[in-house]
């Protein structure tokens, strides 16, 4: 049976964490709130949404470990908890907390594919993070050798736990910013299915961002150089599944 809870990872968004937590709560999710190392103010907050609410929970870092080291402690949590997935939705308000149903009912359908949101802007985006991010999207066309991730940075993921926990353990991924980009491009070398699901993204007027333009984009770059080489000593597997789908598609038979 299929149980999914959000796993949302906090770090000093004091201001949007409670809009965020309302929206999945109207949806009937268990939250646990992954405290990274917030500021008091921020902590306290965290406290009192958990106080509130017997199904939201709180995991306190002690120290800040970065957006992914906060998400892999959150999956395992959730996993000890008894779910069998997980919903991964930033803190900050920008995912539109309404498409989360259609989120969660796609990986009832499909319990072992990992269900990742294909953002769809609006005009809050800033142009020269939107030019950033093809970049990377570039890059990670060249390390699968395939257009079959259209986007691996949003936030907003529904994990199978049981396929993703084992492959973190097995093969850890950047545990900073450059998570969300890591861990999908390894769970595709996996054959591990994926599924598109477009959701709304906005960047709120008063919103709080940790991107660090000098660290987090050498710890991308570093990021990009090691899949690349990753990629290179599984090029021959990734060749013969991308001829076998071809030849799949071609015959008619589904893949």
């Amino acid at each position: 049976m299929t149980s999914v809870c959000a796993v949302v990872p906090v770090y000093n968004h004091e201001r949007a964490v409670a809009g965020t937590t309302a929206g999945l709560r109207r949806h009937g999710l268990s939250v646990l709130l992954v405290d990274d190392g917030s500021r008091p103010e921020c902590a306290a907050e965290l406290r009192r949404l958990a106080a509130e609410d017997p199904e939201v929970r709180l995991l306190r870092l002690p120290e800040n470990r970065g957006k992914g080291g906060a998400v892999m402690a959150g999956l395992r949590a959730a996993a000890d908890a008894g779910f069998t997935h997980a919903l991964q939705i930033d803190a900050d308000g920008q995912h539109d907390s309404s498409d989360v149903p259609r989120f969660v009912a796609a990986a009832v359908t499909e319990p072992r594919a990992l269900i990742c949101g294909q953002p769809v802007f609006d005009e809050s985006v800033p142009r020269h993070r939107l030019y950033l991010r093809y970049l990377t999207h570039g890059m990670v066309w060249i390390n699968t050798l395939s257009f079959d991730i259209p986007d691996s940075m949003c936030g907003l993921r529904v994990y199978p736990l049981s396929i993703v926990l084992p492959a973190i353990a097995a093969d850890p991924p950047g545990s900073r910013m450059d998570f969300d980009v890591e861990v999908l491009v390894r769970l595709h070398w996996n054959g591990v299915t994926l599924r598109w699901i477009p959701t709304r993204v906005g960047y709120p007027v008063d919103g709080v961002s940790h991107f660090r333009l000098v660290q987090d984009n050498w710890l991308i770059t570093l990021m990009h150089t090691r899949l690349f080489f990753g990629m290179l000593r599984r090029a021959p597997r990734l060749i013969a599944r991308r001829l076998r789908t071809a030849s799949s598609t071609a015959s008619g038979v589904p893949t």
